[in-house]
């Protein structure tokens, strides 16, 4: 194929693209197409339709929970509305959705509902981290910890391992929509009485990802190792109540710690 036929052939492909995206030039995509404009907005139509079905299934294998709690066909319809203003960026379908809570904090239409953002945000976290790539059971330098000062020591969380810091019981829900008791909304009730805020932890064991609730001492500190920050100022974070043994332990054992590394072997030099 000539240098003229790919650019031809490339600029037909976007033309399709957009316009599966978008609504209307349907008539001037069946130039390229080569067909008439009749047949060519029934051929859109239907690639628009198998399109968006594709789009729905993926988007509600990403978020079950957000599924659950807007019923079927009202998260079809956020779907729907979705794809069309935020069309997939690639042909990855498991990445479509990285976007999907940040719309729905911003979307006047489900401001009744202010946790669901953040539900979603969880929802992406667990998906995102049952996508990526495996660690190794045992974190490198682990012997770092006794050879050196914490001012000259990062910590490096695992890949994909998400915080999730919210004012809503973002845990408590996620858990009672996978719950089985007679009355597994009970919690989230009394969570919400209380006007308790949650921070989520989603990390890994195995395949599967978990979601567990983090205390405000455990919060902070990976928060900061998070951030960058060396490990004698992510310790100041957390404070005094802090346990970093018993926290060291349960991150080498739940595969949150990908890494010790001396602040001089870190490309930033430490924060």
């Amino acid at each position: 194929m000539s240098h003229a036929a790919a650019q031809r052939e490339f600029v037909r492909q976007q033309q399709l693209l957009r316009t599966l995206w978008r609504r209307g030039h349907d008539a001037a995509l069946a130039l390229w197409l080569r067909e008439s404009a009749a047949r060519a907005e029934q051929g859109i139509a239907a690639y628009r339709g198998n399109a968006s079905a594709i789009a729905e299934r993926a988007l509600a294998a990403a978020f079950p929970t957000v599924q659950q709690m807007l019923g079927e066909e009202s998260f079809a319809q956020l779907a729907r509305v979705f794809w069309h203003r935020q069309p997939p960026a690639s042909g990855d379908l498991a990445r479509y959705g990285d976007r999907l809570a940040d719309w729905i904090a911003a979307d006047a239409q489900l401001a009744s509902e202010p946790y669901l953002a953040d539900v979603a945000r969880v929802d992406w976290a667990v998906h995102a981290i049952e996508q990526a790539a495996d660690v190794p059971a045992a974190p490198a330098g682990l012997s770092l910890l006794a050879e050196l000062d914490p001012s000259r020591l990062v910590l490096r969380l695992r890949p994909a391992l998400t915080l999730v810091e919210s004012r809503w019981p973002v845990v408590t829900i996620w858990q009672a929509h996978r719950g089985s008791d007679a009355d597994h909304f009970a919690p989230v009730r009394q969570a919400f009485a209380g006007g308790v805020a949650e921070t989520a932890l989603i990390s890994r064991e195995g395949w599967r990802a978990t979601v567990g609730r983090l205390d405000d001492a455990t919060r902070l500190f990976m928060r900061a190792l998070h951030d960058g920050a060396h490990l004698a100022r992510a310790l100041d974070e957390a404070g005094a109540a802090f346990d970093f043994n018993a926290w060291l332990h349960d991150a080498v054992r739940q595969q949150w710690l990908a890494a010790v590394q001396a602040v001089a072997d870190t490309p930033s030099g430490g924060a």
